[in-house]
């Protein structure tokens, strides 16, 4: 399965969790003959209740309901609620799950954000099942139709039927036996041109290189959010390059109540070379911002993946890119927004930081260092 260019597609942005979670609620409510879910985080909670509360209604009309969730990502979902939905009818299975034998695959996680209603609509973003989504962390997800949600199901029953999963019932690795749900035939749901790419790890870094190809190649703007900024050399290049040729070079990045301030300190330790080069830096200040979306002229991506040494080398992760001025438009304007409530960083105040931060961002950044060698 290779990643193509479909037409033929309508696509809806959904920022922030009061657009995204009652889209999302509905179509499960309304689905009729399948639901696939692919998920990284999973928790009990409000927002998780209200999730499996609508898998377990859409079981009872004998919807075919499939829950792929991250081994690590889910670690503190409770075996009740596991059980709870197994007994509802719905199949759970966990992605690479811990094991003694197995202990070197445990750096590989599924860190895909996916949900599939009927072979028909599909959802894809950076969300999870937390009440973090509701309360605390800025989010972006997207609503799909036409023939991209075809190659969305085909990236979901690759994992649902691999050796790397294990049913929560059984205990096994072996394949699922349960036959696929098949993608509709090819159909037409707008007159919008997107594609679906995917990395899996070191075996396949479709993501990586469509985005150093849009970077290298813009003329105009290049404006990336991501959480988590640890990027390749490679891709650090492209933008102090692009930078001094002239191209409006933005990077909109988490700043308050991160989740992993190591991976913050060690992707800080670039900001001196790209602020002089001429990359404008914005940190959001409302909330944490766990979106990941980037604008490049008039190309765009949604998705899983972050800007880490994670997501980059060893995940499984997936993006809708998406080619549509309208779109692109859109999406100008909700990085408009967001930069409205940034502070942005200088080059001359960066120079004047303290000793103590320069000193986390050396630490973090050995260790980061020593990460990438990891295999």
């Amino acid at each position: 399965m290779r990643e193509q260019w479909h037409d033929g597609n309508h696509f809806i942005l959904l920022p922030t969790a009061d657009r995204f979670v009652p889209a999302l609620l509905e179509a499960i409510d309304h689905a009729r003959a399948s639901i696939q879910i692919e998920l990284y985080i999973v928790e009990d909670g409000e927002m998780g209740e209200r999730f499996f509360e609508a898998l377990i209604q859409a079981s009872s009309r004998g919807v075919d309901v499939r829950l792929l969730i991250d081994a690590c990502g889910s670690w503190s979902l409770s075996d009740e609620s596991k059980q709870r939905l197994v007994d509802a009818g719905i199949s759970l299975r966990e992605f690479n799950v811990l094991s003694l034998i197995h202990l070197g695959r445990f750096i590989s996680r599924d860190h895909r954000k996916l949900v599939v209603i009927d072979g028909h609509t599909a959802f894809t973003g950076g969300f999870g099942v937390s009440d973090q989504f509701l309360r605390s962390w800025f989010e972006v997800a997207i609503r799909i139709t036409g023939p991209c949600v075809d190659d969305w199901i085909e990236l979901f029953n690759r994992v649902w039927r691999s050796r790397n999963t294990q049913d929560f019932v059984t205990g096994t690795r072996r394949k699922s036996k349960a036959p696929v749900i098949a993608p509709n035939p090819m159909r037409c749901e707008g007159d919008m041109v997107g594609r679906v790419v995917w990395g899996q790890g070191y075996h396949y870094q479709a993501i990586r290189r469509s985005l150093q190809h849009q970077v290298g190649s813009a003329h105009e703007r290049i404006w990336i959010c991501t959480p988590y900024f640890v990027p390749t050399r490679t891709l650090r290049k492209q933008l102090r390059r692009a930078a001094r040729r002239g191209v409006d070079v933005r990077l909109l990045l988490a700043a308050r109540d991160h989740d992993h301030p190591s991976v913050r300190y060690a992707g800080q330790r670039f900001f001196t070379r790209l602020l002089r080069s001429g990359v404008r830096i914005f940190e959001f200040q409302p909330r944490f911002i766990h979106a990941k979306f980037s604008l490049c002229d008039g190309w765009a991506t949604v998705g899983s993946c972050n800007f880490d040494h994670w997501s980059l080398r060893w995940n499984l992760e997936a993006n809708q890119e998406i080619d549509d001025p309208g779109f692109a438009t859109e999406l100008g304007e909700l990085f408009e927004h967001c930069f409205t409530q940034c502070n942005e960083i200088s080059a001359d105040r960066w120079a004047s930081r303290s000793r103590r931060q320069r000193l986390r961002e050396w630490g973090y950044g050995v260790m980061d260092a020593l990460i990438t060698r990891l295999r």
